[in-house]
């Protein structure tokens, strides 16, 4: 967990987790194939009543991007959101996305969001803590979940039971969880290089498998599981253009070989 906290409160995770400098792939992908991943999961998965408004939660928010866009997406839709949370182990990036936010969301939409320095496999009680509430409030409170790039940690550190119930407590009885993060079988991402100066255990991918099966676990309705995306977050305009481009035919003869796992998971009614 040091190593973890050290790597993601530095200056280099700042640029990389917050908009003006990830990258044009991330911010290609917030309005396009994340977007899509978002809309579909809300419309075809999500139980509650489409008038109700909704309250939002991100896992692992890193600067808030994700949390920002959806937040926007749903309202440019028709949706009304109540309440968005971004949540991240990292004080600095939690400082980073409140300062990020206010050029990300419209001055309205910024009333309804917090973010909370909050831990993955202790959710609940973090989140209490920080939004200064009783963490039986927050039980059965969220509508929609969401973490990108963030639960295969909790599969390092082996808490990934801890933050699937925590999630499972966390969701409306109906509520969706949306998990992504990097697929284990893409050929290229850098940490699977035997140069690679991580250490082992600090770069494991789970199987799309092992990325559900927490959620299942946890009593979770697993609704979809798959292999997508082939753009990387860190792309130029000139590499996102060729690896869109591209997409069509990889997923007709490569899907599996994907960059990102997809879970889409719903507590039952």
């Amino acid at each position: 967990m040091d190593v973890y906290l050290k790597e993601y409160s530095s200056n280099e995770a700042i640029r990389k987790y917050t908009s003006r400098t990830a990258g044009y792939g991330i911010s290609y992908l917030l309005t396009h194939d994340y977007a899509d991943v978002y809309t579909t999961a809300v419309e075809e998965f999500l139980k509650p009543n489409r008038h109700l408004p909704l309250r939002l939660l991100e896992f692992g928010c890193g600067g808030g991007m994700n949390i920002s866009t959806l937040v926007t997406l749903l309202e440019s839709q028709g949706r009304k959101v109540d309440l968005a949370v971004g949540a991240d182990f990292s004080e600095p990036l939690i400082d980073a996305a409140r300062s990020e936010v206010t050029m990300l969301v419209s001055r309205e939409q910024r009333k309804k969001m917090r973010f909370a320095v909050a831990r993955n496999e202790q959710l609940v009680s973090d989140l209490a803590s920080a939004l200064n509430v009783p963490a039986q409030k927050l039980a059965n409170s969220f509508h929609v979940i969401l973490g990108v790039n963030t639960f295969r940690y909790c599969h390092r550190l082996a808490k990934e039971l801890a933050c699937a119930q925590a999630i499972a407590d966390l969701l409306v009885p109906g509520g969706i969880c949306i998990m992504i993060d990097m697929n284990r079988r893409f050929p290229a991402f850098r940490s699977k290089l035997r140069w690679s100066k991580e250490p082992k255990e600090e770069r494991y991918l789970p199987s799309l498998e092992q990325y559900a099966s927490p959620f299942a676990t946890a009593g979770l309705e697993i609704l979809r599981k798959e292999n997508f995306c082939w753009i990387p977050h860190s792309a130029s305009p000139t590499l996102t253009r060729i690896c869109r481009l591209s997409a069509p035919a990889l997923n007709m003869f490569a899907k599996p070989l994907a960059m990102r796992s997809l879970v889409v998971s719903r507590k039952s009614d």
